[in-house]
């Protein structure tokens, strides 16, 4: 059995596990979710929160990390 493959996977999740966790420890400090494009609306007990600048912010992102990856 070629245990390659296994170890490369085993190696690029962890490395994912520990960047989604970097990214939970700076959430405070990263204006995701705040961005000037998010829309809030409503007050008091009703609210509704729609994050149309995060998400194309993260779809970008996430489409060049994606793309990087891909053409190796």
């Amino acid at each position: 059995m070629n245990w390659a493959e296994p170890g490369k996977f085993l190696v690029i999740a962890g490395t994912v596990i520990v960047v989604i966790g970097l990214i939970f420890m700076l959430s405070d400090k990263i204006p995701l979710g705040r961005l000037p494009g998010d829309v809030q609306i409503g007050g008091g007990r009703f609210k509704i929160y729609i994050p149309v600048a995060t998400s194309i912010l993260l779809s970008v992102v996430l489409t060049v990390i994606m793309n990087f990856f891909a053409r190796r």
